[in-house]
């Protein structure tokens, strides 16, 4: 005799009891659940997000010579190998008075480069370049510089990283100055204030 063939039987499941079958007890049931009426007449609330009022649509009316520019670590670095002088190539950006601020998150951070980064921290503790406190937890300048612009809109970022770019740009109304052509550019900046077109 050979062998019995059977077919497999696919999505076999086992049968459950539904919640409104008589078996089961009157205190186990589930609740039929009760429809909440809309009120059409009712006003309807939703958070919008706060603008800062210097802002006209993407006008930034806070922005004006002397102009201050918040610089990144890359920057500095990226500055040197261009050899350019920082404080200079800015005027000749912008045509009007510059003051590099630089934050002690970005100080910190190219202070742990080392040796290697030493001219970058020379040209860091420049005199000419205001040195801005942080009062937040943590040395991660990307951050940092982030929440400076998003609270206080009258600065300008210096910066060649491309991930840090990508998150200003979200910010309405703050302009991005990045190294092109062994000079220096400017993104987003009204034309009134004398921006190079690039």
């Amino acid at each position: 005799m050979g062998k019995k063939k059977t077919t497999k039987k696919f999505a076999v499941m086992k049968r459950m009891i539904g919640l409104n079958d008589i078996r089961i007890k009157e205190k186990d049931r589930s609740k039929p659940q009760k429809k909440i009426k809309i009120d059409p007449s009712k006003l309807k609330e939703r958070e919008v997000p706060k603008y800062p009022s210097c802002l006209f649509f993407q006008y930034n009316t806070q922005l004006g010579p002397p102009y201050h520019i918040l610089v990144d670590t890359n920057f500095i670095n990226f500055s040197i190998k261009s050899k350019l002088d920082m404080v200079q190539s800015m005027m000749d950006c912008l045509y009007a008075k510059c003051i590099p601020c630089i934050t002690d998150c970005v100080m910190a951070e190219i202070e742990k480069l080392g040796m290697k980064f030493r001219v970058a921290l020379r040209i860091a503790k420049d005199p000419r370049f205001e040195r801005l406190p942080c009062t937040h937890k943590g040395t991660y300048a990307d951050d940092c510089l982030v929440q400076r612009v998003t609270q206080h809109k009258c600065y300008i970022v210096a910066t060649v990283d491309r991930d840090l770019k990508r998150r200003i740009r979200k910010i309405p109304g703050v302009p991005v100055m990045y190294i092109s052509n062994y000079r220096y550019s400017i993104e987003r900046m009204p034309d009134d204030y004398g921006a190079p077109r690039v």
